[in-house]
């Protein structure tokens, strides 16, 4: 059991906040840390945890790590305007402490979950993640949240005193939880099934993060912000890729009518600020209905403590059922246009081969690793510990690097 829950990172004295909500992340109440700290006399918890995680390893390398397009992408995809990883992670965490505070949350916290959402992703985004879940069914799957938890508790190690970053218990709960519970009954009333990621179970095990029940409100408003943010910047980047047009948008809802109101409030409009002025619209409209949306539910519900937050049936933030629909339909034009678009299904292909020469490769000659993996790989016999830790490895590289390792160990590479 954590040595100090209710003490380090949460007294009074240190954290001092203005008109949180009853129903907030209070950081006087936090649960404590894993392991025992002094306290910041001058930094909340959650302050503590978000600068923690901007300064891990893990974060620095989101900016050479894929959002959509690959980062040596050409032929119309090169150049420095695209999304990373990065810059994805920290407009959501904008996007966070926007509703965060807007709701009367805590913003720290919110901030902190968003910014931690995306430490567990591999090379290529969700290609990369699929690759990845694949060659590791037979020892225990793969998953991004899972691996951000694995990454914060124990592969960053730049503490005396333990591995990871020793976050509190409120920000480990907002990484594994924040898309909603684990186990038992999900948000729409199924049962959810299926073995946990072991590195969601290793962590689980050393501290119970209640994987039954709702994330706090702070790490709701963390995974609305992700859609919020990649719903809008996608927009962005096909655009400028040029998978699709304005003209293409025109039917769509939401995108189409803030095109149109640009068009009559800015007749003749240069079109680059245009297409700005018209998805910050869409940018708008989205932020707005969550908060609106969770303003009306909490004022019904009348919540009174974080914890009442967990009990609920189902998520507290979220966007209203018409606009909810209208987002499916972008999803849709975006899934269609833009993540299977020709082009980029080839480059989907490429990357995908990539891992999987990569793992098997290291997997059976752990010697192909860096020094600092490659003795604690050896001294491994058995098969899945060592998957896993050549999982850790491969998952940790940037898009960059993972490209150069397959040209140096495979010449025929694409």
């Amino acid at each position: 059991m954590p040595s100090n829950i209710g003490s380090p990172g949460t007294s009074r004295k240190e954290c001092p906040v203005t008109a949180l909500a009853p129903y907030a992340c209070q950081p006087a109440d936090s649960r404590g840390r894993l392991h025992d700290e002094s306290l910041s006399t001058f930094r909340s918890p959650w302050q503590r945890d978000r600068d923690r995680i901007i300064h891990s390893s893990a974060f620095r390398r989101l900016k050479h790590k894929t959002q959509v397009f690959v980062e040596h992408d050409g032929e119309g995809y090169r150049g420095d305007y695209f999304r990373t990883r990065l810059t994805h992670t920290i407009e959501v965490a904008q996007v966070a402490r926007t509703i965060a505070g807007a709701l009367g949350l805590n913003t720290d916290l919110a901030e902190t979950v968003a910014l931690a959402h995306d430490l567990g992703h591999p090379p290529f985004g969700h290609t990369g993640e699929d690759a990845l879940a694949a060659l590791m069914a037979p020892y225990g799957g793969f998953d991004h949240n899972a691996q951000a938890l694995r990454i914060v508790t124990r592969l960053e190690r730049h503490y005396a005193d333990f591995d990871g970053l020793n976050l509190t218990w409120e920000s480990l709960e907002g990484i594994a939880k924040h898309n909603g519970p684990i186990v038992g009954t999900s948000p729409t009333g199924g049962p959810i099934t299926g073995p946990l990621p072991y590195a969601l179970a290793d962590v689980n095990a050393l501290w119970d993060l209640e994987l039954h029940t709702n994330a706090s409100a702070e790490a709701q408003v963390a995974a609305v912000a992700d859609d919020v943010a990649y719903n809008h910047h996608d927009l962005h980047d096909g655009l400028r890729a040029g998978l699709f047009t304005e003209a293409d948008l025109a039917e769509l809802p939401v995108i189409g009518p803030a095109f149109a109101e640009v068009d009559r409030r800015y007749p003749g409009l240069d079109p680059t600020r245009r297409r700005y002025e018209a998805l910050r619209r869409v940018f708008g409209v989205m932020v707005e209905d969550v908060i609106a949306v969770a303003q009306n539910r909490l004022a019904g519900l009348q919540p009174q403590s974080a914890d009442d937050i967990r009990a609920m049936d189902g998520p507290i933030i979220r966007f209203s059922k018409p606009l909810y629909q209208n987002i499916k339909a972008i999803k849709s034009f975006l899934f269609q246009r833009m993540y299977r678009a020709p082009s980029v299904v080839v480059e989907r292909t490429h990357v995908t081969q990539m891992l999987h020469d990569l793992f098997p490769l290291y997997l059976d000659h752990p010697d192909r690793l860096p020094d600092q993996w490659r003795a604690a790989a050896v001294a491994l016999n058995d098969p899945t510990e060592r998957a896993r830790l050549v999982l850790d490895y491969v998952a940790g590289m940037t898009d960059r690097y993972a490209i150069a390792e397959h040209q140096r160990l495979f010449h025929d590479a694409p």
